[in-house]
C-alpha cells in the first residue's frame, strides 16, 4: 500500500498514544518491524505558541522512517499554518490529523473525537492541512461521537473529498473510549465508501491472528496496533511473519522482556532526563511483566522505587528469578 508518496515496508502500524509513543517507544517499535510509527498527539495552538515541551515532540530520529506526526486542533487556520511550518521538518515522513481522541480535555475544547459532530469543521480542517503540506496527511477518526451519531463513513468521505492520503478508523465510538469491543463491521463499511485512499483499521489488536482476521473480515488496507503494543514491541514482528509465512514465532522470552526493558529505561532516562525518564519507565514496565509470574509484587516496588540506577537493580533481580 502506499500513502501518498510514501510506501512503507509492510501495512502493521504503531497507533499515536498520548504519554506512550515517544521518541523512545517508537524507535523500539520501528526496531521491531512496526511499517511506520505515529507521535503522540500535538496540540496545533501550543505549536503556534511556541511552547518548547510541544516542540520536543515533534522530534523524529533518522531511525524512524517513515513516520507521522499526529496534530490536534480545532482552528482551520492555525492548523494550516502549523501544516506548512512543520514541512520545514524533513524527519517528519507523514502529517496526521487527531480527529478521534476521547479525552475530556480534548473534546471540551472541541477538538478530537467532539469534530465528529461537525463534519464541515473537520471538512476544512483536513482541507487546511491538505493544502499547506507537500508531505501526505492522514486523518484518525472514530465511528462517531455516541450510539446517537454514527458516521464513520460521512467523516472518511469528508476527509477523502478535502485532500486526506489515507484515514484511520478505531471501531469505537467516542462514548465507549476503549470498552467493549470494537466494531469490525463499520470498518468494512469505510473501506467499501472510499474509492481512491487507504484504511488502515484500528481497535482490538492483540495478536497476529487478530491482525489478519481484521485484515481479511474489514478489507482495510492496514493494521494500526495501540495498546497491544504497550510493554510488547515483537507483535509487529510476530505480525508481519505471520502475514506472509502463516507461521506463528514464539513469545519474547522473560531475558528478552527484561532486556529491552532496561534498555527502554536507560534510553528513555537518557532522552527525557532521570527523574521524568524514571517515572515515565514505571507504567512501561508493568505492562512488559504482565502476565509473569509474581508481576504484581514488582509493579509495587517499581512504582516506589527512585533512581534508574535501583529500577535496573530491580529488573536484574527480577530476571535472576530473586525475589523482589
Amino acid at each position: 500500500m502506499k500513502i501518498g508518496s510514501i510506501e512503507p515496508e509492510n501495512n502493521v502500524f504503531l497507533a499515536p498514544m498520548a504519554g506512550i509513543t515517544d521518541a523512545v517507544f517508537r524507535l523500539l517499535c520501528k526496531e521491531m518491524q512496526a511499517g511506520i510509527v505515529w507521535s503522540e498527539m500535538v496540540s496545533a495552538k501550543g505549536m503556534s505558541h511556541n511552547n518548547q515541551n510541544t516542540k520536543k515532540m515533534l522530534f523524529v530520529s533518522e531511525n524512524e522512517h517513515p513516520a507521522a506526526v499526529q496534530l490536534f486542533g480545532s482552528d482551520p487556520e492555525i492548523m494550516g499554518r502549523m501544516a506548512k511550518e512543520l514541512n520545514a521538518y524533513g524527519e517528519i515522513d507523514i502529517l496526521d490529523i487527531n480527529m478521534g481522541c476521547p479525552a475530556p480535555k480534548i473534546v471540551k475544547n472541541g477538538e478530537g473525537s467532539a469534530l465528529s459532530l461537525d463534519p464541515e469543521l473537520a471538512g476544512r480542517i483536513i482541507y487546511a492541512v491538505a493544502s499547506n503540506s507537500d508531505k501526505p496527511v492522514t486523518v484518525k477518526i472514530r465511528k462517531g461521537f455516541d450510539s446517537k451519531h454514527i458516521n464513520a463513513v460521512e467523516m472518511a468521505k469528508t476527509a477523502e473529498q478535502n485532500g486526506a492520503a489515507a484515514v484511520t478508523l478505531h471501531g469505537r465510538t467516542r462514548e465507549e473510549y476503549y470498552s467493549g469491543k470494537a466494531d469490525w463491521d463499520i470498518i468494512g463499511e469505510v473501506k467499501s465508501s472510499l474509492k481512491k485512499i487507504p484504511l488502515i483499521g484500528n481497535g482490538d489488536i492483540f495478536t497476529p491472528e487478530d491482525a489478519k482476521k481484521m485484515l481479511e473480515y474489514t478489507n482495510c488496507d492496514a493494521v494500526m496496533i495501540g495498546r497491544g503494543a504497550q510493554g510488547n514491541p515483537w507483535i509487529f514482528k510476530r505480525t508481519v511473519h505471520y502475514l506472509k509465512s502463516g507461521e506463528l514465532l514464539p513469545e519474547p522470552t522473560l531475558n528478552e522482556r527484561i532486556a529491552t526493558a532496561r534498555r527502554h529505561l536507560k534510553m528513555l532516562v537518557g532522552y527525557k532526563g532521570e527523574r521524568i525518564g524514571v517515572c515515565e519507565m514505571r507504567k512501561h514496565i508493568g505492562w512488559y511483566l504482565k502476565g509473569l509470574p509474581h508481576s504484581a509484587e514488582m509493579r509495587v516496588e517499581v512504582n516506589s522505587t527512585t533512581g534508574s540506577e535501583n529500577m535496573d537493580a530491580l529488573l536484574c533481580k527480577y530476571a535472576a528469578g530473586k525475589n523482589v
